[in-house]
């Protein structure tokens, strides 16, 4: 549904503008093609139940330009005070909301934070994930037979100058190599064949990627990929994936000997498993959640899962277009 939809006014003249020269920023062109592939109906009609109904007071904003202007704040990486200063400074963002300053200002801060705190009380992160599957689902995009385990570190932030003088205690440290890191860890199961992640979890950032694999299955898998931390899970794949043969990389290295012939499985099964990195690179470089924003693992998770519902919507974007109806 539109910008046209769902109530939206009509702009005015003074919100188009009579610019002479004009050109489709990289921006304008990313929300045009978000605004096609997003379910906007039945996205909202997940919340509506949840949402404030209008009463004697100031009728509350609309639930399509709120989720609007939260998914803005997924792509862009934007806090809630610094979404509603985009918007004044981006027509692009404006017009993809559907806010015309000619006729009302931008919802404030508060709204949009009062936004965000309702979806996360009502665990709604975990529907609005499983309604975007089902989504691409009926577009074609169905889960196949192979999965891909892996899992990230999203950095926190690790100073005690903050209101409680300490870092956050549902975050944790590891080590990955030689270098120390704080935070929590992002754990997926991705569709080998689409690259689609259809299973999420997080936990702090200390526990081992191993633990979490029964929740990254999605039961019918044949075969199994991942690196050398999910080693030795043969049982455990069989037990939650019986069909599954296990393809996750194996220790090549003993002892100073390197068994060559295992380093060359690795590198075959690698490059089935590297598909896994575009997945990551969505959601830490181009969607900028690499560090955390919100105390606490609950508010992170919700964010989480909100992301790789709009990451696999990104990724499957082309699909989706073309499906459109001309």
């Amino acid at each position: 549904m539109g910008v046209w939809g769902r109530g939206m006014k009509q702009l005015t003249l003074g919100a188009v503008g009579f610019d002479r020269y004009a050109k489709t920023t990289r921006r304008a062109a990313f929300l045009a093609e978000m605004e096609q592939v997003v379910p906007w109906s039945a996205l909202c009609a997940l919340i509506e139940p949840f949402y404030p109904k209008p009463g004697n007071g100031r009728p509350p904003v609309g639930v399509e330009r709120m989720l609007r202007m939260y998914f803005l704040q997924h792509w862009f990486n934007l806090s809630d005070p610094a979404v509603e200063e985009a918007l004044y400074d981006s027509q692009a963002m404006r017009r993809f909301v559907g806010i015309d300053l000619g006729r009302e200002p931008v919802p404030d801060e508060t709204t949009v934070c009062r936004f965000r705190h309702l979806l996360e009380e009502q665990v709604l992160g975990r529907r609005l994930f499983d309604e975007v599957q089902r989504h691409l689902a009926a577009k074609g995009m169905k889960v196949a037979t192979g999965t891909i385990v892996a899992a990230t570190i999203i950095n926190a932030p690790s100073s005690t100058k903050n209101a409680d003088k300490a870092r956050d205690p549902e975050m944790h440290q590891t080590k990955k190599g030689n270098q120390w890191y704080f935070g929590m860890k992002a754990h997926f199961g991705v569709d080998s064949r689409t690259k689609l992640i259809h299973a999420v979890a997080a936990t702090p950032a200390n526990v081992a990627d191993s633990t979490v694999l029964p929740e990254l299955l999605h039961g019918q898998e044949t075969r199994v990929w991942g690196d050398q931390a999910y080693r030795g899970q043969r049982a455990v794949i069989r037990e939650h994936a019986p069909k599954a043969r296990d393809f996750t990389n194996r220790r090549y290295r003993h002892r100073g000997v390197v068994d060559e012939v295992e380093r060359a499985k690795n590198r075959t099964k690698s490059k089935v498993r590297a598909r896994v990195e575009h997945v990551i690179g969505v959601i830490k470089r181009v969607f900028g959640f690499a560090k955390v924003r919100y105390r606490g693992l609950q508010k992170n998770t919700h964010r989480l899962l909100v992301t790789c519902a709009l990451a696999n919507l990104f990724m499957a974007r082309r699909h989706l277009l073309r499906c459109q109806p001309a």
